[in-house]
């Protein structure tokens, strides 16, 4: 398993240090230079070139890209004396436009898209999977046609049109619950949970309907296998063959699934920060490419990247629990 693990953790390094390159040389063969745009009015060609020493950009972009890098290891600074500004490890660039580091302005939204992430993720893979599976188990009925008739709702909808649906339903008409804003948890957890109940359940919607169907699809196919036949003769209970035996194969599909979703929805909900008026990373970064803020948004590409590589490192890891051959194999 320690063999495993250190090989994972080494395909980890090396698709981050290929995202950061990509990302980097993006960046380099830009025509847009960040230091025009930091350099003030009017911008002088020596005010451009003071702003291009202070910024780094003066220098190849083998340079930039190594200091970027030990930015993220170790820190680092731009400038010298004392306008220098100092950027603590794990440094993922500078936004000059609204003075401050990309790490303290990630963690800063990061909280909100977390919260929408999460509770979005949990709802819909516990509302797809048991659909999935009461629809395999009662195939070809009412209830498995009400099911994948819902699963063709969400997989058809768009999110913003069923955000803005359930704004009009739930907020406007029946006043149940807030239709915009974010709360934080430590400061109210009740308004906290009613803030992200229609987010929440448009992204679980929309998104367990794919998972319904996976699930269908994976149980049909698992309840159908000779080994079921045998595990039933032995006179298993039906919940434990349903449970233990069934689910559990038919279910490590939608765990890699999961985990590449939860990944990426925690790098940010673009469409649900915005029909929502929530100011997580997804909004953050719409402001960072209409402004043009480059480093903001290599920064927030890397951590993005980061997330999901973290997440697909966490479902190679659940495989072992979820299916043995592979710790037996690892």
């Amino acid at each position: 398993m320690t063999r495993f693990i250190l090989q994972r953790l080494g395909g980890m390094i090396i698709v981050l240090l290929v995202v950061a390159v990509v990302s980097f040389a993006i960046f380099y063969l830009l025509p847009t230079n960040p230091a025009q745009l930091s350099c003030g009015k009017p911008c002088t060609p020596e005010n451009l070139e003071r702003a291009k020493e202070f910024m780094g950009t003066n220098l190849p972009w083998w340079q930039q890209l190594g200091a970027f890098l030990w930015g993220i290891v170790a820190g680092r600074s731009f400038g010298t004396g004392d306008a220098a500004i100092s950027c603590t490890a794990p440094c993922f660039g500078y936004s000059f436009q609204l003075n401050a580091s990309v790490s303290e302005l990630i963690a800063s939204r990061f909280p909100v898209s977390a919260s929408i992430a999460i509770g979005a993720a949990a709802l819909w893979v516990l509302m797809g999977v048991a659909g999935g599976v009461v629809a395999a188990l009662r195939r070809n009925t009412w209830v498995d046609r009400t099911v994948m008739t819902f699963a063709i709702a969400g997989v058809s909808a768009p999110s913003y049109l069923v955000g803005l649906l359930a704004i009009l339903l739930f907020g406007f008409t029946l006043q149940w619950f807030p239709t915009g804003g974010y709360v934080p948890l430590t400061e109210d957890p009740l308004q906290w949970f009613l803030h992200l109940i229609l987010p929440w359940c448009t992204l679980a919607f929309i998104s367990a309907a794919i998972y319904a169907r996976l699930t269908r699809g994976e149980m049909i196919e698992t309840m159908g296998q000779d080994y079921i036949r045998t595990v039933r003769a032995k006179g298993v209970g039906e919940g434990r063959v349903v449970v233990r035996h069934g689910l559990r194969n038919a279910i490590i599909p939608v765990v890699t699934i999961f985990g590449l979703d939860l990944g990426g929805l925690l790098g940010g909900t673009v469409i649900a920060e915005k029909v929502f008026s929530m100011q997580g990373l997804g909004a953050m970064l719409i402001d960072g490419v209409n402004t043009l803020d480059l480093q903001l948004v290599i920064g927030f590409t890397l951590f993005s990247a980061f997330l999901i590589v973290l997440a697909n490192f966490i479902v190679d890891l659940l495989y072992g629990f979820v299916d043995p051959r592979v710790k037996a194999r690892a």
